[in-house]
């Protein structure tokens, strides 16, 4: 099993969100948070519709990037878009 497989499935089995958030900050950089919840509010932006351009714009960041974002959500079984689908609707069960 590969590191990265073993840390999903340790994740996937672990039922607090505050451990996780703990473990995310222990075992990553500032700089790499910094970078991840970046990746994670331009690929919702995307899925939301909003242009490249305009969202290069309001993040500050390289068109490049956000394509790269962008074929990640077209892609067959995309994990980005079925990861912002469990968190909408999530957001939706909470609100209801």
């Amino acid at each position: 099993m590969n590191a990265i497989r073993e840390i999903a499935s340790v994740l996937a089995g672990v039922d607090d969100e505050k451990l996780i958030e703990r473990f995310l900050k222990s075992i990553l950089t500032k700089s790499e948070l910094k970078e991840i919840e970046l990746r994670w509010e331009l690929v919702k932006l995307l899925y939301d519709g909003m242009s490249q351009r305009k969202i290069s714009e309001k993040l500050g960041v390289s068109l490049c990037k956000i394509t790269r974002g962008s074929r990640e959500l077209q892609k067959h079984q995309s994990a980005f878009r079925e990861m912002i689908e469990r968190h909408r609707a999530m957001k939706n069960e909470e609100q209801n």
